[in-house]
């Protein structure tokens, strides 16, 4: 696969095998798929099946065995330089916030490690994301004071303070209680309306990827390839008014859900 002009990110041919003692796992397989500038894609499959490590690959964690990948036109390096890491925000399963740092510290680690901007300036730009996902009054708080939702709500603050070009999401929202999740991500979808930024979430859940992302990416069991892709049709302003009635809706939910089941259990 070559790297074209309009794809901010493309995945070319990615494996992975994890070697034991007596035997090789592959989980990994020839995995390829692009992302365009500002598009949220959604990253699906069976429990097991190499998601959480594709994106590690991604974000530079983690080493391919091969294949390559391409962010903003240029070829990425196994491991993420300082650079790359700036242009990339994390958010996780866990919100992985330090019980020793307030909401406002806790947002502000990025901007201290990678030592951007001045004290004013980070000051600004922390209010402004904390603003952002709605938590400027609790920014003297300490995580431990902090709903399960508000700390995810911190974590996503962390992972845009530093205004990367990409964010990848590893079951943000998985931890959570139904209504929690279902509240956040209609948080999430305006966070990314607002910000614009490019998003490729790891979910299990098929509400939740019709809901946020254009486009969906389904992973086989491992050794895992890309067996099918799914574009969402709804625009944000259909979203945001709610479209949990629409037929089409309705029959895209019920045919991603029949393939679910017939793949296995995510």
């Amino acid at each position: 696969m070559n790297q074209t002009d309009d794809n901010f990110l493309q995945v070319s041919d990615i494996g992975k095998s994890f070697n034991k003692k007596k035997y090789s796992l592959e989980v990994l397989h020839d995995i390829s798929f692009s992302v365009k500038e500002k598009e949220f894609v959604c990253i699906m499959g069976p429990s097991g099946c190499g998601k959480s490590t594709l994106a590690e690959i991604i974000e530079g964690i983690g080493c391919a065995d091969t294949g390559s990948i391409f962010l903003a036109g240029e070829k990425k390096p196994e491991r993420a330089t300082k650079q790359i890491q700036k242009k990339i925000g994390i958010v996780y399963q866990q919100s992985n916030l330090l019980e020793w740092k307030t909401t406002y510290k806790n947002v502000e680690l990025p901007l201290s490690v990678f030592h951007m901007g001045n004290r004013a300036g980070r000051d600004r730009k922390v209010s402004e994301v904390l603003k952002l996902v709605g938590l400027l009054e609790f920014k003297d708080c300490w995580p431990h004071e902090l709903s399960g939702g508000m700390q995810q709500r911190a974590a996503i603050a962390r992972a845009l303070v530093s205004d990367p070009d990409f964010l990848i999401l590893d079951q943000p929202f998985g931890a959570l209680d139904a209504i929690t999740r279902k509240m956040l991500n209609v948080e999430l979808l305006r966070i990314w309306h607002e910000t614009q930024k490019t998003c490729i979430m790891i979910t299990n859940n098929v509400n939740e990827a019709l809901y946020l992302s254009s486009r969906i990416i389904f992973m086989s069991e491992s050794p895992s390839s890309i067996v099918k892709e799914v574009k969402v049709p709804f625009t944000y302003e259909e979203k945001a008014a709610g479209i949990d009635l629409n037929p089409e809706y309705l029959r895209l939910r019920s045919e991603l859900n029949r393939f679910v089941r017939s793949s296995n259990k995510l």
